[in-house]
């Protein structure tokens, strides 16, 4: 029998009742749920994912960069560390999950290149520069004359730029398809239904009950529902995630194989336009990804003509001849948002229920250590130290001191 499970199987079984007996339960198959159930699958447990749509989620939308260095904002400093960890652990992982599945999720160490406007936008990446040194991160100070040199379609505006070569690159639509291959291979089983209910047995977290009737009985259950983790029925109200979404609207472009330069853009192109974030990025593929919109909207995922044009509007400012490349796709998605923009992890005060939720900005930068850290907690009971300041006790709520588990609107600016 693993750590905390109640139903030992060698897979997920189904009895003439409609119910499932797992030793894991992972609720959601965004790339947060399906990492989770990867690493618990690869440690021996019998694991079933619970999603309508399992690939889906915020993932979809997302740019996938691995901006450890460039997402640093200040208050933020605590999570630089997770950050750095789980961007050094990518080319180890990307390896591992494309031989698990025969996919390639598209991983690139293409750097980037933020780059100032006018004045303003220069004096606040200078004061970037600086965190970024007292934080002990590099990055290279350009002139505007030295970006042009790198990136030749870049506007004759650009004041000024940091070069950031320890940024990199994965494509989230890759990394979703193959971490369901992965999942399958490793015997994960998937229940295709929304879950309804947390099943609550003997003061412990036992399952899910879903929309068609039937019910996943597990040993342990993980909430990985992004945006949605805080609408389960069954959990206790103080152990609800304060986990809100926040809408991101995204446009896609088609690039061409080459200019008279060379490549439309050879890596990540970030910038500040009139306050707000905005970024490029260019695949192998040909494909150039532009975001993103950040607007608290609650759970609508419209797309917008006013964002689109917004979107349109400050990469035009950055690159010029963007203008006359094909729109391809415009796409609305929901980061799931902590008050601290930072993930919680682990263990809740209600034994067997574990979260993997709240990941905003940086969840397929941090796809690797979370994977690596719930697949631990589920398989010995003991939460990795580097994740130990991001379980949602710091939310309020008692966590029980197990031993190895613990120790001790407004529309915001655009946001990758």
């Amino acid at each position: 029998m693993r750590p905390g499970s109640t139903h030992p199987t060698t897979r997920a079984q189904r009895d003439s009742g409609g119910r499932t007996h797992a030793d894991v339960a992972v609720v959601g198959g965004g790339i947060i749920g399906l990492v989770t159930a990867w690493q618990a699958a690869r440690r021996g447990l019998d694991t079933t994912v619970v999603d309508p749509a399992p690939g889906g989620g915020a993932a979809r939308v997302a740019a996938g960069m691995l901006a450890a260095v460039t997402e640093l904002h200040y208050g933020e400093e605590a999570l630089l560390a997770l950050n750095l960890a789980s961007a050094a652990r990518y080319p180890d992982f990307a390896a591992e999950l494309e031989e698990a599945s025969g996919q390639d999720i598209g991983y690139r160490s293409c750097g980037t290149l933020s780059v100032a406007l006018d004045a303003d936008d220069r004096a606040h990446l200078r004061e970037l520069h600086a965190l970024q040194g007292r934080c002990g991160l590099e990055s290279q100070w350009l002139t505007g004359r030295d970006c042009r040199r790198l990136e030749p379609m870049l506007s004759p505006s650009v004041r000024g730029g940091l070069r950031v070569d320890g940024d990199h690159q994965a494509d989230p639509r890759r990394l979703a398809t193959a971490l369901l291959l992965a999942c399958e291979r490793a015997g994960v089983t998937f229940r295709r239904a929304a879950a309804l209910r947390l099943t609550v047995t003997g003061g412990r977290a036992a399952g899910v009950t879903l929309d068609d009737g039937t019910t996943v009985e597990a040993g342990q259950t993980v909430l990985a529902t992004g945006s949605w983790a805080s609408r389960l029925e069954g959990v206790p109200p103080e152990l609800l995630p304060p986990v809100r979404p926040v809408k991101g609207q995204v446009v896609r472009l088609r690039m061409p194989q080459t200019t008279a330069y060379g490549p439309f853009l050879s890596r990540t192109v970030r910038a500040i336009v009139r306050g707000g974030n905005i970024y490029l990025v260019p695949r192998a593929n040909g494909e150039l990804v532009i975001g993103a919109t950040s607007e608290e909207m609650g759970w609508d995922t419209t797309v917008t003509a006013g964002g689109v044009y917004e979107l349109l509007r400050d990469a035009h400012e950055l690159t010029p001849g963007l203008t006359e490349l094909p729109l391809t796709e415009t796409t609305a998605g929901l980061r799931p948002a902590s008050p601290d923009n930072a993930p919680l992890l682990g263990p809740t005060a209600l034994p067997d229920l574990h979260l993997a939720a709240g990941h905003y900005r940086n969840g397929v930068l941090l796809t690797p250590v979370t994977g690596d850290a719930m697949g631990e907690l589920l398989a010995t009971g003991e939460l990795p130290e580097q994740v130990r300041p991001f379980t949602p006790r710091r939310f309020g709520g008692s966590v029980p001191e197990a031993a190895g588990v613990l120790s001790g609107s407004e529309p915001q600016e655009r946001s990758a």
